[in-house]
């Protein structure tokens, strides 16, 4: 497996396990990056200064994906953890922790101090994932992604780490 950063041919295939995803567990599809038409055109999106969407490959193909985002109305000091993507049969393989810790790690080269998430009930095993990655829940939602239909807020304070605790 490779971690690498998103690319056009990429757009379509992350579009639709993104989709799969949210039907796999019958997740909220209006207000939610579901509906949200930048889901498909990732490559533009994260063309955006600050933003970073890693994508694992394995034999030429997008298995999974994680990001940040400069969502607007986030405190400068804090960037959005996007795009957390994995389909059913890669869970539990470590994909995910891999592709999550490379999108923490992410920030801190760029200057961000904090990280923000939007997720959903349906999402509870996510959820876990984050709680074990230090993220913290909110009583309300911070900035404006433009998901109302989201309705767990979490954020986590950075720490710098050592170079090899996220060498892949």
């Amino acid at each position: 497996m490779e971690m690498r950063q998103i690319i056009p041919s990429d757009n379509p295939s992350l579009a639709k396990m993104i989709r799969d995803v949210f039907m796999e567990h019958n997740a909220p599809t209006e207000g939610t990056v579901f509906t949200d038409p930048t889901t498909d055109h990732l490559f533009e999106l994260f063309g955006e200064k600050n933003s970073i969407l890693w994508v694992a490959e394995e034999n030429g193909q997008a298995i999974g994906c994680c990001g940040i985002y400069p969502t607007e109305g986030l405190p400068a000091s804090c960037t959005e953890l996007v795009k957390f993507c994995l389909p059913q049969t890669l869970r539990g393989k470590g994909i995910g922790r891999k592709l999550m810790e490379k999108s923490i790690a992410s920030p801190l080269s760029l200057g961000y101090s904090e990280m923000y998430i939007e997720s959903l009930p349906d999402f509870s095993q996510a959820v876990r994932i984050y709680e074990q990655q230090g993220f913290i829940k909110l009583d309300e939602p911070m900035g404006e992604s433009g998901h109302p239909g989201c309705n767990i807020w979490m954020k986590k304070e950075l720490k710098q780490h050592r170079a090899k605790d996220y060498f892949f």
